[in-house]
């Protein structure tokens, strides 16, 4: 490249450069649009002829015009990622802010939004930026340095050329591309994110940078990880460094000197969260000073120096327009509201479970109505109260027959109830159920298939699965020879599937997954199951009376001999072994609640049960550990206020080791 091309080529880098900080970071242009993809295009005029002298720092660079593919590589985080301890009173914002004053007198806190979004790492040298990775476990991320390059206020070169500085930020999804995203997924029938922070982590971790760069993401950096050639003392120093670097840090930080003042700038900011163009779900108060955070030292989960406050659910106004009925695996008719879409936490809702008449009547909800909805624990919508009738409303009861297969419904006991044993919705989500993971995890037969079978007749009760062949698969639309074959092979396997993954899949009221091991663990056999009684199968920790009666009315139909009769006859088992490796848990209740490290829930159950242990649902005076990972909620609340011992998953593994 010719000198005088090289320097205007610079120039070019560096101005637009300039411009897109002015656009992304400061919302402050000093160009039009127009006149800044004009630059663009001379920029990329002079790098085509110049393939091999392209900047690093380049605009060009954030997206490129091939087609780059991330291979993912793993990254060792040198300064841990790692998580805060999360509250959800003020009286725990006050313990906080006192715990840290009797240690520390002069203590100052900053506090500032928290950010829902994906956390990364982003590393420069020598002020160019050089790697980008993801959060992981805190330890060990993913590297996807091209990824983020898409990201436009994350800067190719910062202002300084700092030795080496790692900062660490929240990429999201702002709500407005959020909106679009989901609207053009709707109009092509495919299936909507749930959520911003789902819709910015699945973008990030594309192969190919392109698909990444069109999800629009943005980013806000919130620490200071490390640094080499400057000295910074404390966090609001960091980020005003930061952000004079070129970098677009969180937004409406504030230092206080008082706890009190820096409880009412969390208040102000909840008040705020609805005006916000991203979303948050809490925030966050830290200790200023840096050699004060060392003095409090960290527990072997969370610093001690830093809290993050969680907001109670957001609750917002809709239009009612509909309720529909839908019939369940066991005929239960439950209402669904369907009302005018709106966004709750970040997530655009339009529907809502009504649970039976009793719910509706008690706030009598009727379409047409004004309603109140919130999401309860920040994931499922519920519908609190009618606000105000429409004109000409008239109170809404539950259809008297099944809008399936219109036979009359009964009142069993809150429930509405189909009883016809033939109606097609009850059959067909028995079979869903039987066919899913949890239960016989039949591996192909997904809902549509399981409604192909029926409406050609193959298939009318879970045993008839046993006895498919290929020839009539095979003939079916969408299948084909190896799909056929796949499917059978599938239903082989599932044969021998442990008892309890049989009693789970038949859908038996009242009897989940746990409840269907507890059960199979305590009779190994089908025909005990048969022969026990009400009284014995109550006598069962974690068993009630109710539950109990269904297991004994279950066993004494008729219908369920046939059924188990010929599932013994296809070769199916029917026995559960159990196996314990070894004590060192022998009597002690464990619950989980979060995401753990390395173990899936239920690894960590099976651990448990292996050891002696046993596994509950909820916390009572009666658990002994909580075992929390990531992003726990109400369970890790409870057992603070009940006393319960909380441990890590390393300090679980030390127990069992």
């Amino acid at each position: 490249m010719p000198e005088e091309i090289k320097q205007h080529y610079r120039e070019l880098v560096t101005k637009l450069n300039y411009y897109s900080h002015l656009y992304y970071t400061l919302d402050a242009p000093e160009i039009s649009d127009y006149e800044y993809d004009m630059l663009m295009q001379e920029l990329k005029a002079i790098e085509k002829q110049y393939p091999g002298e392209i900047l690093p720092e380049s605009p060009t660079q954030r997206i490129g015009d091939e087609s780059l593919f991330n291979t993912f590589e793993k990254v060792e985080h040198t300064v841990q990622m790692g998580s805060l301890q999360d509250v959800f009173s003020e009286v725990e914002l006050f313990d906080f802010g006192n715990r840290c004053k009797e240690v520390i007198p002069e203590a100052a806190f900053v506090v500032e939004p928290k950010i829902d979004g994906l956390s990364v790492s982003l590393e420069y040298r020598d002020g160019i930026f050089v790697r980008g990775s993801t959060r992981g476990n805190g330890f060990v991320g993913e590297d996807v340095t091209l990824n983020l390059k898409t990201i436009a206020s994350i800067p190719a070169k910062l202002t300084e050329p700092i030795p080496f500085v790692e900062v660490r930020g929240e990429v999201y999804m702002p709500k407005a591309v959020f909106e679009t995203l989901v609207a053009e997924q709707l109009q092509n029938e495919e299936e909507p994110f749930k959520n911003p922070r789902n819709a910015a982590a699945g973008g990030l971790r594309q192969k190919d940078p392109k698909v990444t760069a069109a999800r629009k993401l943005d980013i806000f950096v919130f620490n200071l990880q490390q640094i080499e050639g400057r000295e910074v003392t404390s966090h609001k120093e960091s980020l005003d460094l930061l952000h004079q670097l070129g970098f677009q840090v969180i937004p409406s930080y504030k230092r206080f000197d008082n706890i009190a003042d820096a409880v009412e700038e969390v208040r102000r900011i909840g008040e705020m969260r609805g005006q916000y163009s991203f979303d948050i779900d809490g925030a966050v108060i830290k200790i200023d000073d840096f050699s004060q955070r060392t003095r409090l030292g960290s527990t072997a989960k969370f610093p001690r120096w830093a809290v993050a406050f969680k907001y109670p659910p957001e609750e917002k106004e809709t239009i009612l327009r509909e309720i529909q009925i839908n019939v369940g695996r066991t005929g239960a008719c439950t209402p669904t509201a369907v009302f005018d879409p709106i966004i709750l936490a970040g997530t655009t809702v339009s529907r809502a479970v009504l649970h039976n008449q009793d719910f509706i009547t008690e706030r009598d909800i009727r379409i047409g109505d004004r309603i109140l909805v919130r999401k309860a624990g920040e994931i499922i919508p519920e519908v609190l109260r009618s606000v105000a009738h429409a004109e000409g409303s008239v109170p809404y009861h539950i259809p008297e027959e099944c809008p399936v297969c219109h036979s009359k419904t009964i009142r069993d006991e809150a429930v509405i109830r189909c009883v016809n044993p033939a109606c097609p919705a009850t059959l067909q989500r028995n079979l869903i159920h039987f066919a899913s993971r949890p239960a016989m995890n039949i591996e192909g037969l997904g809902p549509a298939i399981v409604e192909l079978l029926l409406q050609n007749h193959l298939i009318a009760s879970p045993a008839d699965l046993y006895t498919l062949k290929k020839e009539e698969l095979a003939g079916l639309e969408r299948m084909g020879e190896l799909s056929a074959q796949n499917l059978l092979d599938s239903i082989e396997r599932s044969k021998s599937n442990q008892l309890s993954r049989l009693v789970f899949g038949l859908g038996i009221r009242n009897i989940g997954e746990r409840a269907a091991q507890l059960l199979c663990r305590h009779f190994t056999d089908v025909e005990k199951l048969f022969n026990a009684s009400a009284e014995e199968i109550a006598e069962i920790d974690g068993f009630g009376d109710v539950m109990a009666q269904s297991v004994v009315g279950y066993f004494r139909k008729p219908e369920t001999r046939t059924l188990i009769d010929r599932l013994r006859e296809a070769g199916v088992n029917l026995r559960e072994s159990v196996q314990q490796t070894g004590s060192a848990l022998a009597g002690k209740t464990f619950v989980l609640t979060g995401t753990l490290p390395t173990l899936t829930r239920s690894e960590a159950k099976a651990l448990i049960e292996q050891n002696g242990g046993k596994v509950a649902s909820s916390v009572s005076k009666k658990t002994d550990y909580v075992l929390t990972g990531e992003a726990a909620g109400s369970k890790l609340t409870k057992a603070r206020e009940l006393g319960v011992a909380v441990i890590s998953e390393d300090e679980f593994r030390s127990m069992i080791s």
